[in-house]
């Protein structure tokens, strides 16, 4: 078989991510072996992304109209 559309086709067959343990979510890589949202199976501790520590919780709530 080529690298044309016949081989194309076969990447459909099997799920790359299924449901984490831990947060719940689909996003738990069954090759790589970790959640791409919480990070379970990289790291004990939930991971942060870095906008998420400059997000003030204020931001957005139209408090001038106050």
């Amino acid at each position: 078989m080529g690298k044309g559309t016949p081989s194309k086709g076969k990447k459909n067959k099997a799920s790359s991510h299924k449901t984490c343990r831990r947060c719940g979510k689909h996003s738990y890589n069954r090759r790589k072996k970790f959640c791409a949202s919480c990070g379970f199976g990289k790291s004990s501790k939930l991971r942060q992304p870095s906008w998420r520590n400059r997000h003030n919780p204020s931001n957005g709530t139209k408090s001038f109209y106050r």
